[in-house]
């Protein structure tokens, strides 16, 4: 992929963050999704790829725009395309931070094709590469990553998803010494967190979505980082749905390189509200301010893009 395309991409996730904006806090997370929906699809038609949908916003039958397996973009080289116009729609309906609007992107055929089901999942930054292990205890973890960090289990913050399933890992985890972040939603954004120094977050593990787990494997590749998931179907349609999507072995611990394979994919992400790492959208008379990070893998690079509309010289997908 040209590195060029890199600033392309990011211009469809401020596209899709603006388009939104307005919606931030109005309650209505549909109606929010298809606003960032719209203004992406609308966006990648400008970008010279010749992009397939791998994971996206459901089946043909399920989602007006930027379905699996949809065709995007205006011609160029094949790639493989991971979406989430918004990354935590109940925290934009809520006017709560967090909320990103991203897409990740590979070379055609190198990025798992993950059905819309659960995945257990534990991701680090780049000092901690080559530490963690799914199958082993969290707090056998906790002490390699301590190490590999040279601090103390006490100074880790491990974020999670606040859900029922999680309880028993939040036990283990207080249990070994570790603080916990708690989060309500979204957990492509605390992942990327991970593999940046500074965010105060130094892991992540629980079970979200596996298509998110894509997304996110894409950015802790291209900062570095490292990703351990398997997937976690719940009855035997799930199962099956593995198979479809050629999925041999649910079992599987996946790693990085079968997330997402080769030498080179981008990330990109602009924050709708206030994450840790970025800064939402800022209003002002006649324009707004956006706030993207933009990694390359096969250059290591990793960009903050800070950037002013206008509105009267933009054709925004929505009307503001």
């Amino acid at each position: 992929m040209n590195r060029e395309l890199s600033m392309e991409f990011v211009r469809v996730t401020e596209a899709a963050a603006i388009a939104c904006g307005r919606s931030v806090g109005r309650g209505d997370k549909n109606g929010a999704d298809q606003l960032a929906v719209d203004a992406m699809r609308k966006m990648f038609d400008t970008v010279n790829i010749s992009g397939t949908v791998v994971i996206g916003e459901g089946e043909m039958d399920e989602a007006p725009m930027l379905y699996i397996g949809e065709e995007v973009g205006a011609g160029g080289p094949a790639v493989d395309i991971a979406v989430d116009p918004v990354e935590g729609t109940n925290l934009v309906a809520k006017g709560q931070p967090g909320a990103i609007a991203v897409i990740a992107i590979a070379p055609k055929g190198c990025l798992l094709h993950a059905p819309d089901m659960y995945m257990d999942k534990i991701a680090v930054g780049p000092r901690a590469k080559g530490c963690i292990d799914i199958n082993a205890p969290i707090k056998e973890n906790l002490q390699r990553v301590a190490k590999a960090l040279d601090r103390e289990v006490a100074d880790l913050n491990v974020v999670l998803l606040d859900r029922e399933r999680h309880y028993g890992i939040m036990d283990e985890i207080r249990s070994a010494g570790a603080r916990i972040q708690l989060i309500t939603d979204g957990d492509v954004n605390p992942i990327v967190n991970a593999g940046i120094e500074g965010t105060g977050v130094h892991m992540y593990v629980g079970r979200g979505g596996a298509p998110e787990g894509v997304l996110a494997a894409v950015a802790i590749k291209c900062l570095g980082g490292d990703m351990q998931a398997r997937l976690c179907p719940e009855d035997e349609a799930q199962a099956k749905r593995c198979l479809e999507m050629g999925i041999a072995d649910c079992s599987k611990v996946l790693t990085l390189e079968d997330l997402v394979k080769g030498d080179d994919c981008m990330f990109t992400a602009t924050a709708i509200t206030n994450c840790n790492m970025l800064t939402g959208l800022r209003y002002f008379g006649g324009g707004v301010r956006t706030h993207t990070i933009s990694t390359r893998y096969k250059t290591g690079t990793v960009r903050f893009v800070d950037a002013i509309h206008s509105f009267d010289r933009k054709d925004f997908a929505v009307k503001l």
